[in-house]
């Protein structure tokens, strides 16, 4: 999955009340939200166009979601999946996890959990992918920079950023969990002609702090002797 992608999240779901509410939480979440009725509808979906994510219905009225998902292993694809399910039994949940089943949530479900075990297994699944969503928005835990709109928020509080540090941090939140050298810092935000010192990124780097890190919990870090990091506060030493 490339890191500019949009995530595409692929519903398989039979309940038509279910599969509207569960495409416009997606969509309200800013994902894109595509969606199937039906286990063979959505292998031959997966087939054409792989998502990244898929959200799994158990009881489908073919093939069920146990079996597409043992299917797309036995194929070789590693999207990741949740199953969404009325069955509830331990027996159910060892036999989803066995087919390679990666969560499973059990209906009637929280709309707020499962966005973010959605998240979750997102990040699990793509480490070095900030989350992207449709509206052209870049996300890492609690922060939230629209690139068309050019704002920012941090803990749902807007940050007023000058147009460098916009710039910075957008290239920290496409690269999350990577260590970035200063000069390679330099280089993506003031271009490759730019012959000013490399200490230019320590005083930007500390007005970003100022101004994203005044929250809890800090999430730009110094590796020293090698740069800087956009890390979450489970990842940190």
């Amino acid at each position: 999955m490339n890191r500019g992608d949009v995530t595409r999240i692929l519903v398989v779901e039979d309940d038509p009340g279910i599969r509207l509410l569960l495409g416009a939480t997606l969509r309200l979440a800013g994902y894109v939200a595509d969606s199937v009725p039906g286990g063979l509808d959505a292998l031959r979906s997966v087939r054409h166009r792989e998502p990244h994510l898929l959200l799994v219905d158990v009881l489908l009225p073919d093939v069920d979601g146990v079996a597409v998902v043992r299917t797309l292993r036995d194929e070789g694809r590693t999207v990741p999946a949740l199953f969404l399910t009325g069955l509830g039994e331990p027996e159910d949940r060892v036999t989803a996890f066995r087919a390679g089943g990666d969560d499973y949530v059990t209906k009637p479900f929280n709309v707020d959990e499962l966005l973010l075990r959605i998240r979750a297994l997102l990040r699990r699944s793509y480490p070095g992918r900030g989350e992207v969503t449709a509206g052209g928005q870049l996300r890492f835990a609690d922060l939230i920079l629209d690139e068309q709109g050019h704002r920012v928020q941090r803990a749902g509080q807007d940050v007023w950023l000058t147009s460098t540090e916009f710039r910075l941090l957008t290239f920290l939140m496409r690269h999350p969990g990577q260590v970035i050298s200063k000069y390679q810092i330099m280089e993506s935000v003031w271009g490759p002609d730019f012959d000013g010192a490399v200490k230019i990124v320590e005083v930007y780097i500390r007005y970003l702090r100022q101004k994203i890190d005044c929250f809890d919990p800090p999430l730009i870090h110094t590796v020293r002797g090698f740069g800087y990091c956009l890390r979450g506060p489970a990842a940190s030493p």
